[in-house]
């Protein structure tokens, strides 16, 4: 009998972005997540770090910033600025596979929201009701002011699905 294994938790998501400075500025000043790496820059050299971005990248990737930020339930946000990046020909590409989103919990959705979309991010869609006039769950897509998309939930992903959010 095959045992099914325990869950694990999230460790961390790695997101490209075209200026590091601006982008440790917006997940700490708006999302208020904590820096705990300020913004460093790594080389392609045989030092440690420079040999495993090499493992990662190939070589030929000669040089990127990188800063360490983590949410309030210690997920890791690793944000890389990276020589040469350029946004994709489209930021919601869902037919492509691979990650397209990540999501963010508050239960002050709408407030968080409003301070998105005042330091240049923007709203994809309006505030949608999982079950209106039965629970409060709330969600809504942004946009960060670099284009990277991700959704806000006003409950957690458990208490959320847990019920049949789609009857």
């Amino acid at each position: 009998m095959t045992k099914t294994p325990t869950p694990r938790t999230f460790s961390h998501i790695g997101l490209s972005v075209p200026d590091l400075d601006k982008a440790v500025e917006f997940y700490s000043k708006v999302l208020g997540f904590y820096v705990i790496m300020e913004p460093t820059e790594i080389t392609e050299d045989d030092s440690d770090i420079g040999q495993m971005c090499t493992d990662v990248f190939g070589k030929g990737w000669t040089r990127l910033r990188i800063a360490h930020l983590a949410t309030a339930d210690r997920v890791g946000i690793e944000l890389f600025e990276m020589d040469g990046n350029h946004p994709p020909q489209e930021n919601l590409n869902f037919r492509q596979h691979g990650t397209f989103h990540f999501a963010i919990q508050d239960p002050n959705l709408e407030d968080l929201l409003a301070r998105i979309v005042a330091a240049g991010g923007k709203q994809r869609m309006p505030v949608r009701e999982y079950f209106p006039d039965e629970k409060p769950y709330r969600m809504v897509y942004v946009e960060d002011p670099f284009g990277i998309v991700f959704e806000l939930y006003s409950h957690s992903y458990e208490l959320t699905y847990s019920a049949g959010a789609y009857n």
